[in-house]
């Protein structure tokens, strides 16, 4: 069944189950917290009659029955005949689920729970019953719901027989008209709006090209006012000479006013329409952004649920709070937020806050405090999850980054506070004894960390031992609009996210440090490294000059230097993304136009770290490939690693080295995609799971480049499963190991294979 708009019916019910069940979770915490308010059973009594309702209509039996159960508990608890408790709200909250359930069934959930939902839905109508009669009493009985002909719960309501659209019988009373009229809303596919977005950015650039017209306009008038100037000086003379008569001149002169005039005329008409029309541009612009921006609250509906169920499965007490419920943000931004701030604050309760009887003994209240924040500042979305609880434990990390040989445990020991939480953001890294299903089941802040750079922001930790942590989140506002500072390099603008710019500074020659051929600049006690823009991007090198603009970059608690030629100032762009057919550019994400509709390329801040990082390990700053090598280097064979373990790179790169091969590694799908097209390599080892570019994708970008689809591929993974490895090889990779290989001579005999040594 379709409506006009060509959603189907079930689509429509699933979008109204969504918000109904938010407003069932919602109020039956309120409730179990003692918050029985008139109001609050009034919405949820209403909320369960429009799902049931709703369910009715595209012939949710199940959901209808359920739904009936919970309206009668609702009633019944608004005549006080029964108080909904902890215990009762367990079981009213299941209820809710099993209602969302129903509603997420693909396809045909009306045949999926007629033949597999029957158990759940009939235990689930034994406890909401359970709940009326443990307040009935034989002169007081359990009430009914406020349809005629009410069921007990459990049993099918007559009207629940109807065909699917068909009324019932009889329905409930009409309800009272809200005071204040419910918002409008149509359904609009997020492609439509990004693309309509993406127009009005660009009418909204169109209408600034009134700006140079103007100032022309205005100089034309200035010359023929100096031009009338003239005339009458010359007609004065002429007059004197009396070449020609007085009415000539002061007919020519009245003919230059009335020029001057009209041009006067049409400035001012022309820039009051430019006006007009920029401002109406704005406006409907703004107007789009808004559009895409929704306030927290609406992705932060199943929080408080989540922490109210983990609390009491964990023993312990927590107060929820979310801050800035208001807070716009943009909705493709609230969507991937989901799954990160759902770790934090799991990883928060399981981990960060103490059990009451710890906190009383450290002489805290029983209860720990919990906080989810938003707000807008300086142009950003800051998010902050917070808690009071025992902090995060330093020397645990520093033992922990030794254990994997991260780094010495005398460089660990002179590490600050933040750079030693930064190890927290690295794949897989987790102080935890054992591997906790509640709070990550083994990942570690990473994915956090991934998603802030993939956004264009950053993340960082906060520490107080003894009394709590934060994680900090610094995001664009919206993903449409980008704030940027605008670089000159080889001639041409280009854009840098102002998120990820630490600073910016002129250096003089002076101020190099020259260490391994490789130059530094000293900012606040420590060695940054430098390299040319242009190198970066295989553009003609810059001119010299006596001093030099710096871009420094930040990339977690590391800064790198990008030497421009200009610094042109800080504005807004308008994003628009690059054509799918381009694949990834290297080190550049998106493209926008300037107010003169100049296009400009918006750089890749984690590319262009990743290049500039690539640079610096290869000791100088003029290579473009690989550092010259003799005839015995350009006989061996070279192999890319892709791994987001630095362990498991060490690994593969220590076994192959050991056998003669020459190795580079990659962190992620994303770099080892641009080396490969940036180098030539005999053989691609590559991880399955990794941020940015899967393997599997990674692979499929490979066989689909003419120059790179011959290039042997092994996908070394802990996934063992058939289904994994089908999935590999059907990729197209050549050869699918597990990890556990390590421990005996089938990696390296499977490489020699491959390369046919």
């Amino acid at each position: 069944m379709k409506d006009l708009s060509g959603f189907s019916m079930l689509d429509l019910f699933r979008q109204e189950a969504e918000a109904q069940i938010a407003i069932l979770n919602a109020g039956l915490l309120e409730l179990e917290q003692g918050a029985a308010a008139p109001a609050g059973l009034e919405a949820l009594m209403r909320a369960a009659h429009s799902l049931k309702g709703a369910a009715r209509i595209v012939g949710l039996d199940p959901a209808v029955k359920v739904a009936h159960a919970l309206e009668d508990c609702f009633v019944a608890a608004q005549k006080q005949a029964i108080v909904i408790a902890p215990p009762a709200a367990d079981i009213l909250l299941r209820a809710v689920d099993l209602l969302g359930a129903i509603a997420a069934a693909p396809d045909d959930p009306a045949a999926a729970w007629r033949a597999n939902g029957e158990t759940p839905v009939a235990q689930a109508l034994r406890g909401l019953e359970q709940v009326l009669r443990a307040a009935a009493a034989p002169d007081n009985p359990a009430p009914a719901g406020p349809d005629e002909n009410v069921a007990p719960a459990g049993a099918t309501p007559p009207a629940a027989a109807a065909p699917a659209g068909s009324p019932p019988a009889a329905g409930p009373p009409p309800r009272a008209p809200s005071a204040a009229p419910e918002d409008r809303t149509v359904r609009v596919a997020a492609e439509s709006l990004s693309r309509l977005l993406e127009m009005a950015g660009e009418a909204l650039v169109r209408t600034r090209w009134h700006a140079p017209h103007l100032g022309a306009m205005a100089l034309l008038k200035t010359a023929l006012a100096a031009l009338a100037r003239q005339m009458e000086h010359m007609a004065e003379r002429l007059r004197q000479r009396a070449e020609i008569q007085p009415a000539e001149c002061a007919d020519l002169l009245r003919q230059v006013a009335e020029i001057r005039q009209q041009a006067g005329t049409i400035q001012s008409d022309f820039e009051f329409y430019a006006h007009r029309s920029s401002d109406l541009n704005e406006r409907i612009y703004q107007e789009l952004v808004a559009s895409r921006m929704r306030p927290l609250a609406d992705g932060a509906q199943g929080f408080p649920r989540m922490v109210r169920d983990l609390t009491r499965r964990l023993g312990k007490q927590v107060k929820f709070e979310i801050a800035g419920r208001d807070t716009g943000v943009d909705r493709e931004i609230l969507a991937r937020l989901e799954a990160p701030l759902t770790h934090l604050l799991r990883n928060a309760l399981d981990h960060g806050l103490e059990t009451p009887a710890e906190r009383q003994a450290a002489g805290k209240p029983p209860a720990g405090r919990l906080q989810l924040e938003a707000r807008h500042h300086a142009g950003q979305l800051w998010i902050t999850v917070a808690d009071d609880g025992r902090g995060m434990d330093l020397e645990g990390i520093r033992r922990k980054a030794a254990a994997r040989g991260l780094s010495a445990p005398e460089n660990l020991a002179r590490m600050s506070d933040e750079e030693v939480l930064d190890f927290l953001f690295l794949p897989g890294f987790s102080t935890a004894a054992s591997v906790s299903e509640i709070s990550g089941r083994g990942v570690g802040l990473d994915v956090v960390a991934n998603l802030a750079r993939e956004l264009g922001g950053a993340a960082r930790l906060e520490n107080h031992p003894g009394r709590g942590s934060a994680v900090h989140l610094h995001l664009p506002i919206t993903l449409s609009v980008l704030r940027v500072i605008l670089v000159e390099i080889s001639g041409a603008p280009y854009a840098l996210p102002l998120t990820r710019v630490a600073r910016l500074l002129h250096a003089s020659p002076g101020d190099w440090r020259l260490l391994e051929g490789r130059r530094y600049l000293a900012l606040e006690g420590r060695d940054v490294g430098v390299v040319d823009a242009a190198e970066v991007l295989g553009l003609p090198p810059p001119a010299s000059r006596q001093t030099w603009p710096v871009v420094m970059l930040a990339a977690g608690a590391d800064i790198y230097g990008l030497a421009v030629d200009r610094l042109l100032g800080e504005c807004k762009l308008v994003v628009r993304r690059l054509d799918a057919r381009l694949g990834k550019v290297r080190d550049i994400n998106a493209a926008a136009l300037l107010d003169d509709g100049t296009p400009v390329l918006i750089m890749d801040a984690d590319d262009l770290t990743r290049s500039i990082e690539t640079m610096l390990g290869r000791g100088g700053l003029k290579n473009s490939g690989r550092p010259a090598a003799g005839a015995a280097e350009r006989r061996r064979k070279a192999i890319l690693v892709a791994d987001d373990s630095i362990t498991v790179r060490e690994i593969e790169r220590r076994l192959l080295e050991n056998r003669g091969y020459h190795v580079d590694t990659a962190v992620d799908g994303m770099e080892a995609w641009n080396s490969l097209r940036e180098h030539p390599y005999d053989l691609l080892v590559t991880d399955v799971d990794m941020p940015r570019l899967n393997g599997i994708e990674l692979v499929r970008n490979l066989r689909q480049d003419a120059r790179l689809r011959e290039l042997p591929v092994m996908v070394v993974s802990y996934k063992d499963q058939e289904e994994d490895r089908r999935r590999g090889l059907d990729a197209g990779a050549n050869y699918y190991l597990t990890k556990s290989s390590f421990q005996d001579e089938t990696f390296v005999r499977a490489v020699a294979d491959l390369l046919g040594a």
